[in-house]
């Protein structure tokens, strides 16, 4: 998946925001997104689309 935030958000924590989008806790899984990506912090909308990029790769697993 060819994503520069989810590139910058460690291992243990993309399984974290699967399993929050899995839950439908969109907005908890953006504010992991946007906490733990590091410096500087991503935009609200590149978190958005990336949240609709995981939805769609986690629908067709």
């Amino acid at each position: 998946m060819e994503n520069s935030v989810w590139d910058r958000i460690p291992a243990e924590w993309q399984a974290e925001v699967d399993r929050l989008i899995a839950e439908e806790r969109n907005i908890q899984a953006i504010v992991a997104m946007r906490e733990h990506a590091g410096a500087p912090r991503p935009e609200l909308r590149a978190c958005i689309d990336l949240l609709i990029d995981r939805q769609a790769a986690l629908a067709g697993r």
